[in-house]
């Protein structure tokens, strides 16, 4: 595992790094959905990917707002937890076999994606409400209401069909 030090002197220091890190994140998963979308055979599925795409995009333009509210750059971070999610992603996307079972997978990655932003949104915006920036709190949880949403409507696609379908599979 691959550390790099960085210089957190202040709470804001630390905010600004973790809002960094979301905003990479974001950016993967922009690259990243698409390719989902592709692999994806349930439509329900497709849907939700490309549902959420538009949505991940919304994300980065509230991050965007943000660091221009504080007078700062998006930039300089890689998240390397966003990296790795999409790396096992990839093993599912490129997957050959049952269409219901790479369905099943990649419900799976992507709920782990989701598990993942939450834990960044939430910590973001308790940062922020300790660092008196309200309005930031409001968009950080606008954005983890989404990250929510979207974790529960892959569970209702997973639970509704998708699994059901991927355990009758035979090979």
């Amino acid at each position: 595992m691959r550390f790099k030090s960085i210089n957190l002197e202040t709470l804001r220091d630390l905010y600004l790094n973790e809002l960094r890190d979301l905003f990479n994140a974001e950016k993967q998963l922009v690259r990243g959905l698409p390719q989902m979308v592709e692999a994806a055979k349930s439509h329900e599925l497709k849907e939700a990917f490309v549902n959420h795409l538009n949505e991940t995009k919304g994300q980065v333009g509230r991050l965007e707002r943000i660091f221009d509210a504080l007078g700062e750059k998006p930039t300089g971070e890689t998240c390397e937890a966003m990296k790795g999610l999409l790396e096992e992603a990839e093993m599912f996307i490129e997957a050959v076999g049952n269409h219901d079972v790479i369905d099943a997978g990649l419900i799976a990655a992507a709920q782990r994606v989701e598990h993942y932003e939450m834990a960044g949104y939430g910590t973001a915006r308790a940062l922020a409400l300790r660092l008196g920036a309200a309005n930031d709190a409001e968009l950080l949880q606008q954005t983890l209401d989404e990250e929510k949403a979207a974790d529960q409507t892959l569970t209702r696609i997973a639970e509704s069909g998708v699994n059901e379908l991927a355990a009758h599979a035979v090979g």
